[in-house]
């Protein structure tokens, strides 16, 4: 048996076969399918969630994540008193930093918590999501 020099891939090692009576490598035809990446993909968008840090905090996460170029949307997610915290995100990075973005979607909703210790039934918390778009 030989030693390869140059390591192949592991496709390309099944595909080959070394007759007995010659000692000759042959190549088998394999077809392999590529994936080709599909143009203007759909991208779910990143999303910043919202507590209790200052909202510079998450101004700067927002920053970071728009200008490594491979995300369009950004979607900040509170809930709670943390709503407030969210809209001076997005206010914040629109006037001042980040010029370009727009407020593309509001969305408010309600989630049901489960109860406290010491309570009996369970609260209903407000929810609000802000997708930030390039213009």
């Amino acid at each position: 048996m030989t030693e390869e020099k140059t390591p192949k891939p592991v496709a390309e090692k099944a595909a080959e076969t070394v007759t007995k009576a010659t000692g000759k490598t042959e190549k088998a035809s394999v077809e392999t399918t590529t994936e080709k990446p599909k143009e203007k993909a759909e991208k779910k968008p990143e999303v910043v969630f919202i507590g209790n840090k200052p909202p510079m905090s998450y101004v700067m996460a927002v920053i970071t994540a728009m200008s490594s170029g491979a995300v369009n949307e950004i979607m900040l997610k509170a809930r709670g008193r943390s709503i407030a915290t969210a809209v001076d995100v997005a206010e914040i990075t629109t006037n001042r930093f980040m010029k370009d973005l727009k407020v593309a979607t509001i969305g408010i909703g309600t989630e049901e918590m489960p109860p406290r210790e010491g309570e009996n039934r369970s609260r209903m918390v407000s929810t609000m999501e802000i997708k930030l778009a390039k213009k």
